[in-house]
């Protein structure tokens, strides 16, 4: 009798311990950072032929709001799982060049277990990698880029906390299937001849043009491209003769899958053909400019959101505090300045007739949920009409601005002749002429050879990871793969 009861209470004993322990190690972080990635979005990668354990790879457009989730097949190929709208992006089209500029980011990156952060003041949060190798060689400033939550940007994605409780689960699991880095692709827009067309005057052209190699390479083969550096620029699926380039130097000779090589060039002389015919159609080339950056037309639409066809599903997951957030400069969404451009790029001295506040456009946007732009009421201010001199136009949504409607041709301007339309196709032979395919990408394996950006040490920021180490422990199963030879010197 007495034996048994003393076995009795080693064993409750022992299992309080255990208990206990548990409680402990779970304890470390927020509960939010153990949240499982929920079924329904296990269930969709399933019927992908994919797992919640396999390798995830992040793609982002700016201009769209939208950050898309591929996970990797039994085939090897990625496919698309699910698409999120950004709540929140600051400033403007372009890269990120210095500390203070509140640009999101425009590049490859990489994300690894260090780079995540369960304590983020921001619900949660992961490092996108900036300033990458390339950016780092050309003297680009600036860090701790996350996406995160809270719909607060000052150079981030910014997402609704239960997005990004989302997303953060989905990288979790995939670490702890043994990914040693995501790779997070991060464009102004999608790469499509409509854009291209649009924006063929813009002085960032030549650097969209090298993103959108990187881009089609993904494209044709749904795998994920090696990336390299050479040039300043980036090269993509080759490697270098002669060990890896510097990011600064003439690229040297690279050693490239000539089938693939074909299948990119067939890609790229097709787009470049339709961004000819849009542009012989008549397509305004433009410059646009933020108030500072936008979010998803979804967030200013009385909280519906619309399906679209295919794989590309926007939808927000319910929040359960009913609220957004802390909005970062609310009374910025959806101001952008447009500027149309004549045919050497300069702005038109004829004000456009587009109203001040657009209408509802007739054709909702490919790339951009259909919903109703927001009624003035609710975006900032905006001015009352184009300024005659500038040629712009305020619109306070930016479905508006790239949806199908067609503008209306300023009064004063006819319809564009043979002889005046020659400078433009001039431009555009040295752009997207036969001329100009991009040499097949030089592609460094990661992630023996691409270092981490600086992680500083910092309590009070809650866009920093401060306990890298144990950010990796809430990672079940995960290898400790952060070497020495990723982590550049403090």
């Amino acid at each position: 009798m007495v034996s048994t009861t003393v076995s009795r209470l080693i064993l409750s004993s022992a299992a309080l311990l255990i208990v206990a322990g548990c409680e402990e190690q779970r304890g470390k972080y927020p509960a939010r950072a153990y949240a499982p990635v929920p079924s329904a979005t296990v269930a969709k990668m399933e019927a992908k032929g994919s797992s919640k354990n396999a390798p995830v790879l992040v793609r982002a457009y700016k201009q769209e709001s939208e950050i898309e989730i591929w996970k990797q097949t039994a085939s090897g190929e990625y496919a698309l799982i699910k698409s999120y709208p950004v709540c929140r992006w600051s400033g403007q089209l372009g890269p990120k060049k210095k500390e203070g500029d509140r640009q999101v980011p425009e590049g490859f990156y990489y994300v690894t277990p260090a780079q995540m952060n369960p304590n983020s003041s921001y619900w949660l949060a992961f490092n996108v990698g900036y300033p990458n190798p390339l950016e780092r060689a050309m003297s680009r400033s600036g860090g701790d880029i996350m996406v995160h939550g809270t719909c607060s940007s000052r150079g981030c994605f910014a997402m609704t906390n239960d997005q990004i409780e989302e997303i953060y689960a989905i990288m979790r699991e995939s670490f702890a299937g043994g990914q040693k880095a995501v790779q997070f692709q991060s464009f102004p827009f999608r790469m499509t001849a409509e854009n291209l067309a649009k924006y063929r005057h813009d002085p960032n052209m030549p650097f969209w043009k090298n993103l959108k190699e990187g881009n089609d390479h993904f494209e044709v083969t749904k795998r994920e491209p090696q990336v390299g550096y050479c040039g300043q620029k980036y090269y993509f699926n080759a490697s270098a003769e002669g060990g890896r380039p510097d990011p600064l130097a003439s690229c040297p000779k690279l050693k490239v899958d000539e089938t693939l090589a074909e299948a990119v060039s067939a890609k790229q002389a097709s787009d470049n053909k339709k961004v000819a015919e849009l542009i012989e159609r008549g397509t305004p080339a433009i410059s646009v400019r933020y108030a500072d950056g936008s979010q998803h037309e979804s967030f200013r639409d009385s909280g519906s959101f619309v399906a679209l066809a295919g794989d590309r599903v926007i939808s927000q997951l319910p929040d359960r505090s009913a609220k957004l957030g802390d909005v970062s400069r609310p009374e910025a969404i959806g101001a952008v300045e447009v500027v149309h451009l004549d045919a050497n790029g300069a702005p038109k001295t004829t004000a456009s007739t587009t109203p001040a506040v657009a209408a509802k456009p007739a054709t909702p946007a490919p790339v951009v949920a259909s919903a109703a732009p927001a009624a003035a009421s609710n975006s900032a201010p905006v001015a009352a009409a184009a300024a005659p001199s500038s040629g712009f136009t305020m619109f306070s949504g930016i479905g508006s601005l790239f949806g199908e409607k067609k503008e209306t041709a300023p009064t004063s301007a006819p319809q564009q002749s043979a002889a005046s339309a020659a400078p433009e196709k001039s431009m555009l032979q040295r752009w997207f002429g036969t001329g100009d395919t991009a040499a097949p990408a030089d592609a460094t394996q990661f992630p023996a050879n691409v270092p981490l950006p600086p992680r500083r040490a910092s309590k009070d920021n809650g866009e920093r990871v401060s306990d890298a180490t144990g950010a990796r422990k809430i990672i079940a199963g995960a290898q400790p793969i952060v070497t020495a030879d990723l982590t550049p010197a403090q």
